[in-house]
């Protein structure tokens, strides 16, 4: 909600200009201050303020709503973006829910950027082909996005309809692809598409992988221990999905915990103490920590054990804990049982990578 941005809220276009001079853009900016200083801010009187403050204030917090009004919103505005893997699709009571925060978590190689690129090529498609037929926003950050198996995975999931002349270059023309190397970068990325996003232009977010700006800039020096320097990012992410009503996925990566107590990245590779895969199996857990944990509506853990890769629901208002094992196909991620294998106790949130031969894949 203070994200909001007051050209949009209604204010009649002077006073609307007034605000954009004085760089006061969104509902934060305008209710952080008191009237008397947005008075000589903006250089107008106070009844005037009063009334901008009363508009924003309403346009920023809606009138409260019953359970009822608010189920028949959500059926009516909401809806799913389908993984075309019908197990997950059921568990998930549809597919990748609109206007939530969907992360993707597990080591490098298990495949979350294979499931990233079959679901921008399914946002991309036109409806008649069961597509959303929209653009692609894709914050590239470790520069996996490959157009090329993008294309792979649409003629193999969509032999009849690729060999049209023309609609594969069509499918990878809506999909844009940035590629930050900061988080500075990608909140800039993000404000940039701000616009496009909220104007229902693009259809799916992905951001692939936010773990790893976090690591870079830890690398770099430019953030330290007690800064939370996703706040601003995963707030922003949130409210795009809330306003924008479109799905945002992102991939989170995993990290070790070794013996001197200090967390390691697992796709920088392994430290020379780490020989013993069981040991290193048992300590792995998600970047990011609790904080971002508790803001992802849904967690999809992709992990490997036991002689096959496993997709767990691990968090979901709405679905049970249970796992889907699935193999990497040219079109994409396949699942082997659509029914799943429910999942009890503390085992959902646990990642396993067992032999961490996935890396060399």
């Amino acid at each position: 909600m203070a994200n909001k941005l007051i050209s949009q809220m209604g204010l009649p276009p002077s006073l609307s200009h007034v605000f954009s001079a004085r760089n006061i853009l969104t509902a934060k900016d305008a209710l952080s201050l008191p009237e008397i200083d947005l008075m000589a801010l903006l250089d107008i009187d106070i009844d005037l303020v009063r009334s901008a403050v009363a508009r924003i204030s309403e346009a920023t917090c809606p009138p409260f709503q019953t359970g009822l009004a608010l189920l028949e919103e959500k059926m009516k505005s909401g809806g799913h973006l389908s993984t075309l893997l019908p197990g997950l699709d059921n568990a998930l009571c549809g597919g990748i829910p609109f206007g939530a925060l969907t992360e993707l978590v597990g080591p490098s190689g298990i495949g979350k950027t294979q499931f990233c690129l079959k679901l921008a090529l399914l946002a991309a498609l036109p409806e008649c082909y069961g597509g959303l037929n929209g653009r692609v926003l894709y914050i590239d950050t470790e520069s996996k996005f490959s157009c090329r198996r993008m294309i792979e995975i649409g003629e193999g999931s969509f032999p009849q309809i690729f060999r049209l002349q023309g609609l594969a270059q069509k499918m990878a023309g809506r999909i844009i692809v940035t590629r930050p190397t900061s988080i500075s970068e990608f909140n800039d990325s993000l404000q940039q598409m701000k616009l496009t996003l909220l104007q229902n232009e693009v259809k799916l977010l992905i951001v692939d992988s936010i773990a790893a700006l976090v690591s870079w800039d830890n690398e770099k020096g430019t953030i330290s221990s007690r800064q939370s320097p996703l706040r601003g990012s995963l707030s922003f992410l949130k409210s795009i999905a809330e306003f924008s009503r479109v799905p945002v996925v992102v991939t989170n990566q995993v990290r070790s915990h070794s013996s001197d107590d200090t967390f390691h990245y697992f796709f920088q590779g392994h430290r020379k103490d780490t020989s013993n895969s069981e040991r290193s199996e048992s300590h792995l857990t998600a970047a990011l920590g609790i904080q971002w944990a508790h803001a992802v509506t849904i967690r999809l853990i992709f992990e490997a054990h036991s002689g096959h890769r496993f997709i767990k629901v691990a968090k979901s208002p709405i679905s049970p804990p249970v796992a889907f094992p699935f193999v990497v196909q040219s079109s994409g991620i396949t699942l082997l049982n659509q029914e799943g294998i429910s999942v009890a106790g503390s085992e959902i949130n646990a990642i396993r990578c067992q032999g961490c031969n996935i890396l060399t894949q």
